[in-house]
């Protein structure tokens, strides 16, 4: 596959809804039946709603609200609000900002505050980065990568993705991990 530049004009707070097949991906590998799940950067529920029809329970938040409310409304890179949601994962698809500097925070977040399973949704070259060791080669907590072999279309239309991308997942605290490596695509 050919990484093309996108001619989409990105606007901010934009909302990219994740197709429901990337996340059945995810599950495929790491079900979530049983689970309480916070979705932190929940857009219009689309991952929370596969995760639900997967069995688990699922609290939502996102910095605005678009055509779904959530349980709670921040910005999950900045805010710390007194009721976090007690969860035993974390799984979204963060927003990237510029050089994916706000991917970085957002992990960095998402592992601070969730003890359990964390899964976000990046860019499949996300890992690369030599100032993302922390979160990877020197992670305990790091176990898999997702590769996506389809591409996520964002936007409606006739228009495939641009971009390749992947889900990095880190385990509960108090393990070490053999990392691993899984490719899914649509089925």
């Amino acid at each position: 596959m050919t990484v093309v530049a996108s001619r989409f004009e990105r606007r901010h707070r934009d909302l990219y809804e994740t197709e429901k097949w990337a996340t059945e991906a995810l599950i495929r590998r790491f079900p979530v039946h049983g689970l309480t799940v916070w979705e932190p950067a929940a857009g219009n529920h689309m991952i929370a709603d596969v995760l639900r029809e997967a069995g688990a329970t699922v609290r939502t938040s996102d910095i605005a609200v678009y055509d779904r409310q959530h349980d709670a409304i921040y910005d999950f890179l900045v805010d710390r609000p007194h009721s976090e949601p007690l969860v035993q994962a974390i799984i979204t698809n963060p927003p990237y900002g510029k050089g994916n500097r706000d991917a970085v925070i957002f992990a960095r977040n998402a592992l601070e505050r969730c003890d359990g399973l964390v899964a976000l949704l990046l860019t499949a070259k996300f890992d690369f980065g030599k100032t993302r060791r922390f979160l990877f080669a020197d992670n305990d907590r790091f176990w898999a990568k997702i590769a996506l072999v389809d591409r996520i279309q964002w936007f409606p239309g006739d228009t495939s993705g641009t971009e390749d991308h992947a889900w990095y997942i880190w385990g509960p605290k108090g393990a070490r991990y053999t990392k691993t490596m899984f490719w899914e695509g649509k089925k």
